[in-house]
């Protein structure tokens, strides 16, 4: 058995992670991944070759692992089985999170305005000492401002009302951190009400593991990663990607366009799970980021079979050849067919 991610000298919990994989194609030994210690992971892989997949399988084993606490982000809504036993996650079908939780500076971006213009600036101003959104908007009625700008703020924050996400009894860090995986089922929310929530939930986590809130290690699992780009969430999941280890952060994000993410995700990342690549774009950007100890090249050693994986660990500067195991949980990422497979175990998307 080896455990990727660890010094050998290391101990603690692990998760169950697979098989080695043999030139041969044959399963070798077991293969477990460290969770004692916060990693940055990137899960990576074109659609159907298993990153989905991969990614349920690592929550199943934090559900497991004493002392960790595992939030995943499913934008998509196929991580709702974590709920079967014996995970028993709980899964927030409508996550909200606190109004006041969200800097500032952030809302601005989140609505769409310059923050140097009069209506942005307002915004930013008013949140800066309101803890909800109904404050804020009481804030900017009683505001000195020009007619147009008073109306034109009301608007953007009533359409943040209208998303729903904001609450004063939303989500915490504290609330997050249970012994069982918290899944916020983003897959009826759009893109900027999303990522609101992320940039909460994210921040928050670290947050609060600076300040000694919470004693379980969170792990942010975020799915389809690349989504979140360019958004009001990616600051907080940089902050995690490049300070979450010295206060015990860990985080994993997976997506089909690796080349879409910021280069810090690969370059912070100490494990990198790469499951089938053909996209050009997606096989340069993970290849930039080849380890000198990679004595061969990330095109030559990419699986070709659905849910085996290359995995590039730092910690031990080696790679992986690995045949990811089945979830124990149903898996909500399966790709559907028009004829019932005669074992739907067997597959793996």
């Amino acid at each position: 058995m080896h455990v990727i991610g660890r010094h050998a000298d290391d101990d603690g919990p692990v998760c169950h992670f697979g098989q080695y994989r043999a030139r041969d194609g044959s399963d070798g030994a077991p293969v477990e991944l460290d969770v004692n210690r916060p990693h940055a992971a990137v899960v990576v892989g074109k659609r159907g070759s298993g990153k989905s997949h991969t990614l349920g399988v690592v929550a199943e084993g934090l559900a497991r692992a004493d002392g960790v606490a595992p939030v995943v982000v499913d934008p998509m809504g196929v991580f709702g089985g974590l709920e079967d036993t014996p995970v028993e996650a709980t899964v927030h079908d409508e996550p909200t999170v606190r109004a006041d939780a969200l800097p500032p500076s952030a809302w601005p971006n989140l609505l769409g305005l310059d923050p140097t213009s009069s209506v942005g600036s307002l915004v930013w101003r008013v949140a800066t000492d309101a803890d909800s959104l109904d404050a804020m908007l009481a804030a900017v009625a009683d505001a000195d401002v020009d007619p147009a700008t008073r109306r034109a703020a009301t608007n953007h924050l009533t359409l943040a009302d209208s998303w729903g996400v904001f609450d004063a009894d939303g989500l915490s860090p504290e609330s997050l951190c249970s012994s069982v995986p918290d899944v916020l089922d983003l897959s009826g929310v759009d893109s900027a009400p999303a990522s609101a929530v992320v940039r909460v939930v994210a921040r928050g986590l670290y947050d609060a593991r600076v300040a000694g809130a919470i004693e379980r290690l969170p792990w942010l699992l975020v799915d389809e990663a690349h989504a979140f780009v360019g958004t009001t969430a990616e600051p907080a999941l940089r902050t995690i990607l490049t300070r979450g280890r010295a206060p015990g952060v860990g985080i994993a994000l997976a997506t089909q366009r690796p080349s879409a993410l910021p280069d810090v995700a690969v370059s912070q990342a100490d494990l990198r799970i790469v499951h089938r690549l053909t996209a050009g774009p997606d096989v340069s950007a993970m290849a930039a980021a080849d380890p000198t100890y990679f004595d061969e090249t990330l095109t030559s050693r990419l699986p070709r079979e659905r849910g085996c994986a290359l995995v590039v660990d730092d910690t031990t500067e080696s790679v992986h050849d690995v045949r990811v195991r089945p979830r124990e949980t149903s898996d909500g990422g399966a790709t559907p067919t028009a004829a019932a497979s005669r074992d739907a175990s067997e597959t793996i998307e």
